[in-house]
């Protein structure tokens, strides 16, 4: 692991295009940051590749938020209903599975699934069962940039939120009852409960899904990069990870330009992964200083 990430790091202030060995220094970076014309590369090729590269963080951002609100909000209202001993739902071991379940289906095989459903033609399951119920037109699910970021960020909510649900419930679980129960003999109501209780003793909970989310939404790959019918990615799911990828493995790869973005995507995960992690650490330090004040 340390190897490759050494190599990424040395490649990315080499070649750009015309040969990969070549010392260019920052020159990827200023191409693919600012869109500067380089020694290698004119001002009308830097510009392109700049915006090619900040359209893809723009993918990534929409994609990863749209899927990450969903998946928060459905996995915290089902962590909360299945642990809530008042309402006793039976089969409960029984929905953990089946909400866990497409977390271990492979993406090649979800995006192909996917793809059936909800192909553009009227061969597709969907837009067949329209046509059937009286639409004129198949609606186009794969080839329209928004509603195919609509159904990618589904896809994933739905890959992910039984992950997210089964650690939303363990860290439910783990709060003591009694606090509860002193809570409604003082009069709490379940909301009051769930908002000055279980949220604030959840935060870690919420930082470890927060972190991991992020880190996986940054590089997301598998899902932007197989859900389309034409073998490439369209620009509108251009994400980092496809970015990247596609500059290692293009007819004319750019080494260089996929080094940087590699780089530039690792520091700003590790600087965010940090930040966040020394916020919700600064509280409970301070929290340890008052206490043994």
């Amino acid at each position: 692991m340390v190897y490759p990430l050494i190599n990424t790091f040395i490649l990315s202030f080499q070649g750009n295009g015309n040969n990969v060995g070549m010392g260019v220094g920052f020159d990827n970076y200023k191409v693919l940051l600012f869109g500067s014309e380089t020694a290698n590369v004119k001002a009308a090729n830097a510009r392109d590749a700049s915006e090619v590269y900040w359209s893809s963080w723009g993918n990534t951002l929409i994609l990863w938020a749209g899927n990450f609100i969903v998946q928060l909000a459905l996995s915290l209202l089902l962590a909360v209903w299945f642990s809530d001993t008042r309402i006793k739902l039976k089969g409960a071991g029984f929905f953990k599975v089946v909400f866990y379940l497409p977390n271990i289906i492979t993406a090649v095989s979800v995006a192909g699934m996917f793809l059936m459903l909800f192909g553009d033609t009227k061969f597709g399951v969907v837009n067949s069962l329209l046509m059937n119920m009286g639409l004129t037109d198949p609606i186009r699910f794969v080839t329209d940039p928004w509603i195919s970021r609509f159904v990618v960020m589904f896809i994933q909510s739905w890959m992910w939120f039984g992950n997210t649900t089964l650690l939303l419930m363990s860290g439910i679980f783990g709060i003591d009852p009694s606090i509860y129960e002193a809570a409604s003999i003082d009069g709490s109501s379940g909301m009051h409960q769930f908002v000055h209780i279980t949220m604030p003793i959840l935060k870690p909970i919420f930082l470890y899904v927060f972190i991991t989310s992020m880190i996986g939404g940054l590089q997301m790959f598998d899902i932007p990069f197989m859900y389309n019918t034409g073998g490439t990615v369209p620009s509108f799911l251009r994400t980092q990870a496809t970015y990247i990828y596609t500059n290692f493995h293009q007819a004319n790869p750019n080494f260089g330009y996929s080094a940087a973005a590699s780089v530039i995507l690792f520091i700003i995960t590790a600087a965010l992964g940090m930040i966040i992690y020394n916020t919700n650490n600064g509280d409970g330090r301070q929290k340890r200083k008052k206490g043994g004040k």
